[in-house]
């Protein structure tokens, strides 16, 4: 059914396209714009991947000889905006939403960070060819992809207590984070001996490169890699030791910077690991107090199978029971779709205000302790909130703790979501249009 729907929108608007056309000095007519994908029923127009292309090239200027040829560079270029598009239908058939305010406050900081206006911010987007609603609407895709990789954070991935204290231990005993980078060569689940055979010639023709001194790392990962962050070099950014996958820390912990390793054998294929650089995790001392609050919630989440009205109904139904006397902790580990928390009764432990979102926060600090909210919506779904507690604490401590948090679930959920990203790719119907149809790669002859 996706395939055919399919079909008929690119018929649809391959007519359109044909139909929108201008008249060339000479009488030709010659289209504005055409299509590149088609990703189920949705479509990429050549000028999206142009405007993505230059953002690309604008960020290599000066270095273009790390760039692989334009036809592949396309291509790279190309799946990203399909894993995009497919991100955001699913977060939007997800119920997960976005708001007006939201986008304005992400501009607002963008403009910030780059310490200038948003007139001045206007102005710059229409010298590079791009209108405000066009920035505005890759702002709005981002955070729905943001929003759509924290609810399957919360669903999928978990830390405990004794895992942030046994990291911060290792921290006070002089723990070391390394700044790493990788080049991946994927396989596909179930791969078979001939396509395993293929990738480790590959890798290994690529680790071939960087001994010869042919190639340095970054342009390697930009040109071979088929991991999401390849145009980035490969950089994965600094690692505790706790983010690091326990095959790999002992390895990681006897490389000197600069070093590569050899060919390494994980879950989603073959990898070269480089430590950029190393240094001696450092805290600061300094205390500063900040309010944080205690509280239970009972979610009912808006996604494919329940509707926002189905989830309003239900939300509305616990409250009455609520009012009419049940206990709350009871009815969350009852009814409540927050995997983590009903397990807990719906306790979320301490928190500051804004770490469940605006509307989350929002609701918490307006109640007083043992009060309890009305129904309200999230991006998530529909939420019930009974306030708990409220303390002044050592910012910087709890900051530690948090960070330290989410290391561990950021190095549990990549795995995950990256073969999350791939079942949604393989189930998708997508026609690419442009770049080439084989493997850019060399052997390891």
């Amino acid at each position: 059914m996706k395939k055919l729907l399919a079909c008929a929108l690119v018929a649809a608007l391959s007519a359109t396209t044909v139909q929108a056309q201008q008249a060339t000095p000479s009488g030709q007519l010659q289209p504005i714009d055409g299509i590149v994908a088609i990703v189920d029923e949705d479509v990429i127009l050549r000028s999206e991947l142009d405007r993505a292309m230059q953002n690309i090239l604008a960020q290599y200027a000066g270095r273009e000889a790390q760039l692989p040829p334009r036809d592949v560079l396309e291509r790279q270029v190309l799946e990203r905006l399909v894993l995009l598009k497919l991100q955001v239908a699913r977060a939007e058939a997800s119920g997960i939403r976005t708001s007006n305010q939201e986008v304005d406050a992400a501009i607002a900081n963008i403009a910030a960070q780059n310490n200038i206006s948003l007139d001045l911010l206007r102005a710059q987007l229409v010298r590079d060819g791009t209108s405000y609603e066009e920035f505005r609407s890759s702002i709005r895709d981002e955070l729905l992809t943001q929003k759509l990789r924290q609810s399957y954070a919360q669903s999928r991935v978990s830390v405990s207590d004794g895992e942030i204290d046994a990291a911060l231990e290792a921290q006070a005993a002089g723990g070391v984070q390394y700044h790493l980078a990788h080049i991946l060569v994927a396989l596909p689940e179930g791969a078979t001996p001939e396509q395993i055979a293929v990738a480790q010639r590959k890798i290994e023709g690529v680790k071939g490169l960087l001994d010869r001194g042919e190639m340095d790392f970054a342009a390697a990962a930009v040109r071979y890699s088929d991991s999401p962050n390849a145009l980035e070099g490969g950089d994965l950014g600094w690692r505790s030791s706790d983010e690091i996958p326990s095959a790999f820390i002992q390895l990681v912990s006897n490389m000197a910077p600069g070093e590569v390793s050899d060919p390494l054998r994980g879950p989603s294929g073959f990898q070269l690991l480089q430590v950029v650089e190393s240094r001696n995790a450092s805290e600061d001392s300094s205390a500063q107090t900040v309010t944080q609050y205690k509280a239970r919630h009972i979610l009912i989440r808006v996604d494919e199978d329940t509707s926002d009205a189905q989830a309003k109904a239900r939300i509305d139904t616990l409250a009455a029971r609520l009012a009419g006397g049940a206990d709350f902790a009871e009815l969350a580990g009852e009814e409540s779709e927050d995997l983590n928390s009903k397990v807990r009764g719906g306790d979320l432990g301490w928190f500051n205000a804004d770490q469940f979102g605006y509307e989350f926060g929002a609701q918490v600090t307006g109640l007083a302790d043992g009060e309890t909210s009305a129904p309200f919506r999230s991006s998530t779904g529909w939420h019930i909130i009974e306030r708990t507690g409220s303390r002044q604490t050592d910012v910087n401590a709890q900051n530690r703790r948090n960070q330290v948090a989410d290391t561990i679930g950021r190095r549990k959920l990549e795995e995950e979501w990256n073969r999350y990203l791939r079942e949604l790719r393989s189930e998708a119907y997508v026609d690419l249009r442009v770049g080439p149809q084989a493997t850019d790669g060399p052997t390891g002859s």
